[in-house]
């Protein structure tokens, strides 16, 4: 048996999921912006579309990992570690939203 780490194929599975969390930020922002102005509002905007960033460098660092092959294990952790900082924002910015509209 080798001793190396068996590659799990995690860009894989990163690549296409941060693109659709794009879509999804990029969605929320536009039912943000047909409510009524005001500063949470504006602020979950913001936060979203920083958000949508993170979730685009998370894409291209498991892209970029895909395409380098065996030897980007630091490329596949980096897009897994911003992946998970971007859904943990997520999750905090969701809760912000609801707790505005209730």
């Amino acid at each position: 048996m080798s001793n190396e780490k068996p590659n799990n194929d995690l860009s894989h599975h990163i690549l296409p999921n941060s693109a659709t969390m794009v879509g999804a930020c990029i969605m929320v922002i536009s039912i943000v912006k047909s409510l009524h102005p005001n500063l949470a509002n504006y602020l979950i905007d913001k936060a979203l579309a920083i958000d949508s960033v993170l979730f685009m460098v998370s894409a291209l660092l498991s892209f970029s990992s895909i395409r380098a092959g065996r030897s980007s294990d630091s490329l596949e952790r980096w897009a897994e570690v911003v992946f998970l900082l971007g859904l943990g924002s997520m999750t905090v910015i969701t809760l912000l939203f609801s707790f505005e509209i209730a």
